[in-house]
């Protein structure tokens, strides 16, 4: 919802969105590998992932100023307000959660048995609270954000909670598995030259990342709030639609069974193979509802396997960097990843605003041109389905997860060794 509130409530044209959208991604460019370095070399007694889930805090307020922008500020001042505010929420904040969130699991859990039930619940609740975002915000943007100061005041109900959930890792999660003492003894202070060997020899992540890049860029685009508005012209029945994906969640009960026929890419792959049905489908549906709710059941059932394994994914990049004699180094994995995440979200917030202008948009539903129309159509369907035969074919050249029953047993038995050694 930040490039139509930027559009529509705060009068900034669609490019200039672009411009600061992506203009913080220069900021995530340092700071992603950073925070990856300063995560891997942490040790407190808290330990080492767990200290900065109190980004949490920061990441929340940061978005409720965003949408908190001054609407008496000069164009200037509010593009300026935006940057600094999403460059705290991306480039800093949550750089922190996702360089943190795989050193924290991995000292949390120690077996991959755990990893696939902690993040099939964990990705069954996530979703039901998304859908239900998905459901109750189209209605209340419509009903409550109807200027600066109803979106603020929406923001905030939904910050203040997210926020007091976010921290609840902290007190009741601690870290409990020693993985420091692993097969190449990885106490020892990472440097710079590991974080080079790892972004070279480990091409493995770069699938991970791009895999990321798309379902954000996808997600991120904001497009469905410009089609419901402009092409149905009912922006609350995009509630409705949101609602349909529900139907997806049950299949998130299936998953671990699934999993133990096939591995965690080809999973992945097949969801992607469905999402690309799904946007197809929504090239054709127009203001047919019914045909837009079959088409968000059909990507919402193709993006669990992402909501749910990805994380999975990284930790196998992990293990397969201990198993080449390197650090684990979990954290500047996710940097990397969450580089890949918070880029993909910036572009396409920022691809949205450049063809939108292009395309001659018009802030009202009886003045759009038809060459705007076109547009958001293409973005909510054809350019997605692309993208994600894209990410499809690419899973195909991650030939990690066929390696890793060796891996995994080569590195009990190292560990095994360092122990009693």
């Amino acid at each position: 919802y930040l490039s139509i509130y930027c559009t529509d409530t705060l009068g900034i044209t669609p490019a200039l969105v672009s411009v600061i959208l992506v203009g913080s991604k220069i900021l995530d460019a340092f700071s992603d590998v950073i925070a990856g370095y300063i995560v891997d070399n942490t040790h407190t007694r808290w330990g080492k992932g767990r200290p900065y889930e109190w980004s949490i805090v920061g990441m929340w307020l940061s978005i409720w100023l965003m949408f908190t922008t001054p609407v008496g500020f000069s164009t200037i001042a509010k593009c300026v307000w935006i940057f600094c505010m999403y460059a705290l929420v991306n480039s800093v904040f949550y750089t922190l959660l996702t360089a943190n969130n795989n050193v924290y699991c991995c000292r949390a859990f120690r077996y991959q048995e755990q990893y696939v039930s902690i993040n099939s619940t964990g990705a069954i609740i996530s979703m039901v609270g998304v859908a239900a975002f998905n459901i109750a915000i189209p209605t209340l943007v419509d009903n409550i954000a109807v200027d600066a100061s109803g979106g603020s005041f929406l923001m905030a109900c939904i910050a203040i909670p997210m926020a007091m959930i976010g921290i609840l890792r902290f007190f009741f999660i601690k870290e409990t598995v020693d993985v420091d003492v692993s097969a190449v003894g990885e106490k020892n202070k990472i440097s710079f030259a590991d974080v080079k060997r790892l972004l070279s020899t480990n091409y493995y992540i770069y699938i991970v990342a791009f895999t990321l890049f798309v379902c954000n860029f996808v997600t991120n685009m904001g497009v469905g709030v410009y089609y419901f508005t402009y092409v149905v012209q009912n922006l609350s029945m995009y509630s409705l639609v949101s609602a349909v994906q529900l139907l997806a969640i049950p299949m998130m009960l299936f998953v671990p069974k699934i999993l133990k026929k096939i591995s965690i890419s080809r999973l992945i792959l097949i969801g992607c193979v469905i999402s690309v049905v799904g946007y197809v489908i929504n090239y054709f549906a127009l203001n047919n509802i019914a045909l837009l709710g079959l088409a968000a059941v059909l990507y919402g059932m193709g993006s669990v396997p992402i909501s749910m394994l990805i994380n999975l994914m990284i930790i196998e990049c992990a293990d397969f960097n201990e198993w080449k004699g390197n650090p684990r180094m979990e954290g500047t994995l996710g940097s990397v990843t969450g580089f890949a995440t918070k880029l993909g979200s910036a572009a396409g917030a920022g691809i949205l605003g450049v063809l939108l202008t292009a395309s001659g948009y018009i802030a009202d539903v009886n003045l759009i041109p038809d060459s705007a129309l076109s547009m958001i159509r293409s973005l909510y369907s054809i350019i997605p389905a692309i993208l994600w035969l894209v990410v499809a074919l690419t899973l195909l050249l991650y030939r990690l997860d066929k390696k890793m029953p060796q891996i995994r047993a080569d590195l009990e038995q190292k560990r095994g060794e360092n122990q009693q050694a």
